[in-house]
């Protein structure tokens, strides 16, 4: 006899530990929760450790959306050699020899990053060539014929330099290529560089402190793994967006694919996202505001994503 699956609407944060893959984080909750609906909202590198925001249930319906949101890292970049990788996990490139970099004036350099950049992605990234994930072709040899991606680096501080190795905070967007910008500083400066070790601290305003570690995900009793902060269910979920309030008939019309026409109690323009609550506080849809109709006064929003029903 099958077991219905359990109801459970939400995000868990995860502190994944160094060595297994995002789909192991999300196949490990799956199997402790016995829920079948799980996604993540942006991958770390096996290497990687960090902050894992795992959506549960209806709550992968804001996934696509979770992830567009900037990220938050800390790393450290070690200079004297590249590997084909851009970090660690790949194989040497050339001769492994430290240079110290300590009178190098990497912050200087760092700073030419940030802002709105066109930046190539590594031969060993996941990015689809004709169907084909890049570090396939890279493992046979081949190299992918890969074009510059736009990216915007809001942040990249140079936090302290020791000998060969510096340790730093990056603030991007989605999809900036982080070893991507360790290997070009190294470039920037004449020496050959990669990324040594690297930990994500922020998701938006999810933040790792937030996080169940990775330990307690595989052995914990469930309830302790679905305990505030490190799950955080549809309504208390801490989306970047103003936060209003619709009535229960704009929530039968959003439920049914329709727009309603509202006036916020904040300012608005065209194309803003807004997170919409229902009178009992339930996140019931992300809306986009498609017409200000006056100025101050109503708008019409129609829905982007449904979380209700």
């Amino acid at each position: 006899m099958n077991r219905p699956e359990p109801k459970l609407d939400g995000v868990v944060l995860v502190d994944k530990k160094s060595g297994p893959t995002s789909h192991d984080v999300v196949e490990t909750f799956r199997r402790r929760s016995k829920v079948k609906k799980v996604g993540h909202t942006g991958t770390l590198d096996p290497l990687a450790t960090g902050l894992l925001v795992l959506c549960v249930g209806k709550a992968t319906r804001l996934q696509n959306y979770l992830m567009g949101m900037e990220k938050t890292y800390e790393g450290t970049i070690q200079f004297g050699w590249v590997t084909d990788s851009y970090d660690s996990a790949g194989e040497v490139v050339g001769e492994a020899v430290e240079v110290d970099v300590t009178n190098a004036d990497l912050s200087s350099h760092a700073r030419q990053f940030v802002g709105a950049i066109e930046q190539m992605p590594p031969q060993f990234s996941a990015k689809k060539i004709g169907g084909v994930r890049a570090y396939e072709m890279a493992r046979k040899g081949e190299v992918a014929p890969l074009t510059p991606k736009r990216v915007t680096v809001y942040e990249f501080e140079i936090l302290s330099v020791e000998g060969s190795r510096a340790t730093f905070r990056v603030r991007s967007s989605a999809g900036t290529y982080v070893r991507s910008l360790a290997h070009d500083l190294g470039t920037a400066i004449g020496v050959p560089a990669h990324l040594k070790a690297l930990r994500r601290t922020a998701i938006g305003n999810f933040k790792v402190d937030q996080a169940i570690t990775h330990e307690a995900l595989e052995g914990a009793p469930i309830a302790e793994i679905l305990k505030t902060p490190h799950f955080q269910s549809l309504s208390e979920i801490d989306l970047p967006l103003e936060k209003l309030r619709i009535d229960w008939t704009q929530q039968g019309k959003m439920m049914n694919g329709q727009g309603v026409i509202m006036t916020p109690s904040v300012k608005v323009a065209k194309g803003d996202l807004l997170a919409l609550g229902n009178p009992e506080d339930q996140l019931v849809a992300i809306g986009e505001v498609v017409n200000v109709l006056r100025e101050g006064g109503p708008v019409e929003v129609k829905p982007k994503v449904v979380l209700a029903g």
